[in-house]
């Protein structure tokens, strides 16, 4: 006779069945990257709810540019204008010093660098994982982003591209834990390595000897070692050095030039050397 309620696995069972079929899984992904397409499914599947989530904060801000004051529109007109001429006459200095760059390596017979590809994106979403620090943007795989593609904002490099949907990608910020860089000092070329320390506005140079000759207040640079961010874009400016004889290194804080909690609109770039190719909407 057979009973009624059937005693089925323990949970112990469950547990080492469950912890088994996860472990199995990151190794597959790790080694075959097996779930990307899943990744990019799922990307895709919440961005609907992402869009909606923002969506009153949108309508607030409409509401609000919409009720400002003649007088006021007026002045920031005008703020513009003064705006537009300084950029006008730092325009005419670059292209003088590009001309004048380009004759030098034509007499060194170095090749010119070729300008990066961008496209302008927009915040629409912060990662609430509380162990990590990222963005999620508003432009995925039909716009032609990638995987570890560089992000940057009017001030400096941010981050990079982690995880790449359909219209959307998640940006790791380079505060986070997870993420080092290569960076140079802008005075005496000195190439230290970032590391994100989990705080959104601070950044730790790594293997740093006592007899550096870096200085607080220095500003650094991307190096373009590592393939990842192209040369020469502002990303930190030292805060402080301490050297402590009883430890090996110096202990040496750096603050991101861009304010990483406040970024709305970032700015995606496409090196030279980048297999990939940005597709713009006017293009479609």
């Amino acid at each position: 006779m057979k009973t009624l309620f059937v005693r089925g696995p323990s949970l112990l069972s469950r547990l080492v069945l469950a912890l088994a079929c996860s472990f199995l899984l990151i190794f597959i992904d790790h080694r075959l990257q097996a779930m990307q397409p899943v990744r990019v499914f799922l990307n895709s599947l919440v961005a609907p709810v992402q869009y909606l989530a923002i969506l009153p904060e949108q309508l607030l801000d409409n509401f609000s540019e919409s009720v400002k004051t003649t007088e006021q529109l007026s002045e920031e007109n005008q703020a513009l204008k003064q705006r537009i001429l300084m950029l006008q006459g730092q325009q005419q200095q670059l292209q003088f010093l590009k001309n004048e760059n380009r004759r030098l390596r034509e007499l060194l017979g170095s090749d010119a660098r070729e300008s990066a590809r961008r496209m302008v994106a927009e915040v629409i979403a912060v990662a609430s994982e509380p162990f990590s620090q990222q963005l999620v943007i508003n432009k995925g795989t039909l716009s032609g982003v990638y995987e570890g593609q560089p992000v940057l904002d009017s001030s400096g490099i941010i981050g990079q591209v982690q995880d790449v949907g359909g219209s959307t990608a998640r940006v790791l910020l380079i505060s986070d834990q997870s993420h080092a860089i290569s960076l140079r000092s802008e005075r005496n070329d000195i190439r230290v390595l970032a590391q994100g320390t989990g705080d959104i506005g601070r950044l730790e140079l790594m293997f740093i000897p006592h007899s550096t000759e870096l200085r607080e207040g220095d500003l650094l640079m991307s190096s373009g070692l590592g393939d990842v961010f192209p040369e020469g874009y502002p990303v930190a400016r030292i805060a402080s050095i301490v050297r402590d004889e009883s430890l090996p290194f110096a202990t040496v804080f750096a603050d991101p030039v861009s304010a990483l909690d406040r970024v709305r609109n970032v700015l995606l770039l496409w090196p030279s050397e980048s297999k990939q190719q940005p597709i713009y909407e006017d293009e479609e």
